[in-house]
């Protein structure tokens, strides 16, 4: 049987992997319906330097800390919830956001890493925009994938956990 500590330890986990999963969720989902619409209306001069602002700044440790840590926190907690109906969610999301995690390092990054080169902005942007967009669509979906199958795992450990 489970002590109270164990179980306790377990819930904190799993609401700082549900509360980081919600942070990169919602900055996928602002860039997919404001950032990225807004910047479609500027020239191509504008558009590359913008982005190219955003991919500088972005890199910095309050970002890397949620985009690391909800995978880190996520699995953790799949480990911690192992064989438990919560568990099963909670790996889910794990899947989730590590297929998240890979569209980001093997497409977003080397698109990003891509615009820093030297070129015509027109040339850059054609590149750019249409497949950057794409897989942060993608990304998105994921990450609320996830996150909603936290949330889940959050209800599901409440209620086996009975009045607090």
């Amino acid at each position: 049987m489970t002590n109270t500590r164990e179980t306790r330890t377990g819930r904190v986990v799993l609401g700082a992997a549900t509360i980081t999963m919600g942070l990169i969720a919602g900055v996928f989902y602002v860039f997919a319906c404001a950032v990225m619409p807004a910047l479609a209306r500027s020239d191509d001069r504008t558009y590359v330097e913008v982005m190219r602002n955003i991919n500088d700044v972005i890199q910095n440790p309050v970002f890397f800390l949620s985009f690391m840590g909800a995978l880190v926190l996520t699995g953790a907690s799949a480990w911690q919830l192992r064989g438990s109906a919560p568990g099963r969610w909670v790996w889910a999301a794990l899947a989730a956001y590590a297929l998240a995690f890979l569209v980001t390092v093997a497409f977003n990054i080397p698109l990003n890493n891509g615009l820093a080169g030297q070129g015509d902005p027109a040339s850059l942007r054609e590149h750019f925009e249409g497949p950057w967009v794409a897989w942060n669509v993608v990304r998105t979906v994921l990450s609320t994938v996830a996150l909603g199958c936290l949330a889940r795992a959050l209800v599901l450990t409440r209620g086996a956990a009975g009045p607090a």
